[in-house]
């Protein structure tokens, strides 16, 4: 491993392919390989069950031409004992089989590929290098087919739970196809049963499909049969008005569903843990990722299917949990991470090291990489300049580290992808090589280049110049920064009582930190006194009865109850805060601050809603369950009506929790008496995961579930004393006309009032009012403030189990700042020049209060200038863009290095190239 450099001539050598796991079988890949561009560490495995030497005892390509000597045909596998505290399992899943569904036509017909399988042909790191083009003919489709529930929600094959993510992959599939397929003539079909589309954002997306002219159609086709000549396929399918339709395609994607990885019996019975029917890992929503073994936990899909944003808040909520048991001995075996000495170049010669990345062929199948290295090598200063496969993969890191001291740089540009997730690599990779950790400068020739001007490669080249051009102007202008070093006030903030914010509290307190606990209301709990049970049948209310006494109690918890967040100074690590408390203000210094502020319940407009007692929304109807079950009990029909102020108008997403809510009430109507009549009136019944189950259920009781679309709504009216709701049935294609004796309307969960919070963090809120997450796959639980996180439905609907984990994720996130007793902020900070007159109209436009005025003498006279604060200060620049007089500036970004950036680009206009 040491002596590997990675350098493929052993690959290249190689006499023997076999099949691309990696790419799931798609393209070949040799006996000696790297897994994919991005390994770590980069270097070559022998696979021997393909390798010809150790199956005949022959070739040995590879060791004879590897120059460093790196092949060791001896090389055994070993067994290493390591001594834990605690255990977390995320062995993934395995996509299903859709081999084992003959109507489909899977390996039988060329056209016809897994979801999987598309997601590889579109990468641009897959086996077609990004270029679409159909098994078949190696042409490019023009017509594509996504069929969704390919191994879910089918109790023939097994799976009878929903998959949670195929929908929305198919979806994205569908708009990443249209950028890599030009033209006109692209059609592409997904044929659904109900589109799931209940994370944060992703009804929006899918609109947004539909609107760019994607087709989606409400059935599940029938079979799928080879095209002519064995190129493309028909699709057979029976459309909501009972025709039947044959319909040809050039290419059929199978949205295969999760399943529980193929070691997962194995796994359990090592470890002691319980997996339920489908072999997922058994948990509870109180406690959603401790398995039913003490000490170990699990996360990601092997506890069920889900999506990247909450598999990574759950691998953070494993976390936190896994650490309780070892507040003892934390930090014990820590080791910081040190570097060299940092070379002081302010009286060197600049000499910039460019390095241009291909970023596989992300930048490379758009912009002529060559071109733009070729280029780079004219521009003045620049003594070095290099292309990367991928610049951020760690042999590439170590390979600039080594070119910056074998050349002597001292500025570097990285032509690559967005500093805002990679900056800080390159950062730390000019520190391990001596430099100052800003003397480096990005050009955005992916994501503001190659990722937009994917049609006019030429153009885009002449722009990557352009880019690289300005870095360099602005990098020879860089200068070394120094990063302000600030004490952590190791405590710290929840607000919000309810199970979230108490979930937090808890677990902080747990960990050694002192915690104030802020609730607006008179009494903990919030929305979980007006549930009843979760979809797993638990009971909520002695969760509540338990959980509250603990917080209460807690020596490490202060409880304020009718108390309000009034003010915020400081920063991250060190945050001062007002909280009035039943007439009393008490201030307050902490670390971190866990949002958890809740939602309500939207009182609907229409309906006849409030007009009619039978009428009721969701959390009323679980009080009539709760409090008059004997009445309800006498009742004869029920209807629930979905999306009650969801997925329209001002409130375009999924309250993701209802459809679950209404079936689990329909369920409990059915056993109180099963002669009843219910009816789920629904647009996309929503049962995602293994909630599916309940929705068979509620099938099997005799529960009616009647679609409809948003242009033809159910209507309710009332004739005497009789309740009806009268919708158009999509099978039948006439009305219905119900009599009800309740009518339940699963109304939209809003966010309860936060501007007063985005007004004194300065955090972002979406146009709906929930909190903004910092990144939704990276850091799904960090706010847009660094030292804030978010927890509960302040964030998202979300059920109670996935308020709890993300509870615990916010928790596990900010102990990364709480176990430190000292932190270094960013050095990007405003600060006075000897131009300011003190105007004091910078004063007005900051917007963290970090700039105050001070008054001075000199030679007796009385002056005005201004200071910054550089803890508070976050490096905005409003106050540079507002000041008339150059009297403040932004480390990183002052007046002379902006002005050197647009210079390089009117050079170029002026010189009319």
């Amino acid at each position: 491993m040491d002596k590997c450099i990675a350098c493929g001539l052993c690959s290249q050598k190689c006499p023997r392919k076999t099949a691309d796991e990696y790419n799931l079988g798609v393209g070949k890949r040799k006996a000696i390989y790297i897994q994919y561009s991005q390994t770590v560490p980069l270097k070559y495995v022998i696979d021997d069950s393909s390798c010809l030497y150790f199956s005949k005892g022959k070739c040995k390509a590879c060791e004879k031409f590897c120059p460093t000597g790196a092949i060791n045909f001896d090389d055994r596998a070993e067994i290493v004992q390591v001594n834990v505290g605690s255990v977390i399992m995320a062995p993934g899943y395995k996509p299903f089989d859709p081999s084992k569904l003959d109507i489909y036509g899977y390996g039988q017909i060329a056209d016809v590929v897994t979801g999987l399988e598309y997601e590889r042909m579109l990468s641009a790191s897959g086996p077609y290098q990004g270029h679409l083009v159909k098994p078949s003919n190696n042409k490019a489709p023009k017509k594509i087919a996504w069929l969704q529930c390919v191994g879910s929600r089918n109790r023939n094959c097994g799976n009878a739970y929903c998959s949670t993510v195929c929908c929305m992959y198919a979806v994205k599939q569908s708009l990443v196809s249209a950028e890599h397929l030009s033209g006109d003539d692209l059609n592409q079909t997904i044929f659904y049963m109900d589109l799931r589309s209940h994370n944060k954002e992703f009804e929006k997306y899918y609109q947004d499909a539909k609107g760019k002219g994607v087709r989606f159609v409400r059935c599940r086709p029938h079979s799928i049969t080879p095209g002519p000549n064995n190129i493309g396929v028909k699709i057979e399918y029976v459309s909501e008005d009972g025709r039947a339709i044959q319909e040809d395609f050039d290419l059929a994607v199978l949205s295969v569903g999760l399943e529980a990885p193929e070691d997962a019996l194995a796994l359990a019975e090592k470890f002691g843990i319980e997996l339920n029917q489908y072999k997922f890992a058994q948990t509870t929503s109180f406690n959603p990722v401790a398995s039913s073994k003490d000490g170990i936990y699990v996360c990601g899909a092997f506890q069920g299917p889900k999506a990247i944003p909450r598999s990574v808040t759950e691998a953070s909520a494993a976390a936190t949990e896994a650490a309780k048991a070892l507040v003892e001995v934390r930090g014990t075996l820590t080791q910081e991470k040190t570097y060299p000495p940092e070379r002081d170049v302010a009286g060197e010669e600049t000499r910039i090291g460019v390095f241009v990345c291909s970023c596989g062929i992300n930048i490379a199948n758009v912009v002529n990489v060559q071109e733009v290295v070729e280029y780079a090598q004219t521009l003045p200063q620049v003594v070095f300049v290099e292309n990367n496969l991928f610049s951020c993969s760690t042999d590439a890191q170590e390979l600039i580290a080594q070119k910056i001291k074998e050349h002597h740089l001292n500025r570097i540009v990285i032509a690559a992808c967005t500093p805002r997730t990679h900056e800080p690599i390159f950062q730390d990779t000019l520190r391990e090589a001596g430099l100052n950790a800003y003397l480096i400068e990005m050009a955005n020739i992916r994501n503001q280049n190659a990722w937009v001007h994917q049609k006019d490669p030429v153009a885009a080249t002449a722009k990557a110049k352009d880019q690289v051009r300005m870095a360099v102007a602005k990098v020879a202008r860089n200068f070394s920064l120094t990063r302000l070093s600030v004490r952590v006030e190791q405590k710290a903030l929840v607000i919000g009582g309810g199970v979230a914010g108490m979930t937090a509290a808890l677990e902080l307190a747990d960990r050694g930190y002192e915690t104030v606990l802020v609730e607006k209301s008179t009494r903990l709990g919030g929305n979980a006194w007006s549930l009843n049970k979760t979809w797993k049948g638990e009971e909520i209310r002695p969760l509540l009865q338990t959980l509250i006494p603990q917080v209460e109690n807690h020596p490490k918890i202060s409880v304020l109850k009718n108390a309000t967040v009034k003010n915020c100074n400081g920063s991250v690590g060190n945050f001062a805060s007002d909280i009035e408390a039943e007439g009393r203000v008490i201030p307050v210094q902490y670390g971190i601050a866990v949002v958890a502020t809740g939602g309500k319940e939207y009182q609907p407009t229409e309906y006849l809603y409030g007009q009619d007692d039978r009428i009721m929304t969701h959390l009323e109807f679980d009080a009539q369950l709760r409090e008059r079950s004997a009445e309800v009990k006498k009742a004869e029909s029920a209807v629930f009506i979905q999306c009650v102020g969801s997925r329209e108008g001002e409130r375009l997403y999924c309250s993701r929790v209802c459809c679950t809510h209404s079936v689990h009430n329909a369920i409990k109507l059915k056993e109180l008496n099963p002669e009843m009549d219910v009816f789920i009136l629904y647009r996309d019944l929503r049962t995602y995961g293994e909630r599916e189950e309940l929705y068979w259920k509620a099938r099997d009781l005799g529960v009616i579930f009647v679609k409809f679309y948003p242009e033809s709504k159910p209507k309710v009216f009332k004739e005497g004393d009789d309740l009806y709701v009268e919708v158009v049935d999509l099978v039948l294609q006439r009305p219905l006309r119900l009599q009800t004796d309740y009518l339940v309307l699963a109304s939209a969960i809003i966010p309860n009032e936060n501007h007063d919070l985005v007004d004194i963090y300065k955090c972002g809120i979406n146009q709906e009012g929930f909190f903004n997450e910092a990144h939704p796959k990276l850091r799904p639980v960090d706010m847009t403030v660094d030292g804030l996180f978010v927890a509960g439905i302040c964030h998202h609907p979300k059920p109670l189990e996935e308020s709890i984990s993300q509870a615990q994720a916010a928790v596990s996130r900010a102990g990364v700042i709480l176990a430190k007793e000292f932190m270094q902020l960013d050095a990007i900070k405003s600060y006075p020049t000897e131009k300011c007159d003190g105007c004091a109209l910078c004063l007005d436009v900051c917007p963290y209060m970090a700039i105050k005025l001070e008054e001075y003498k000199d030679n007796g006279h009385a002056h005005r200038r201004i200071t910054t604060d550089k803890a508070l200060c976050k490096g905005c620049g409003l106050c540079a863009a507002t000041c008339p007089k150059e009297g403040v500036q932004i480390q990183g970004f002052t007046m002379g290095q902006l002005q050197a950036q647009l210079d390089a680009v009117l050079e170029a206009v002026e010189s009319g190239k």
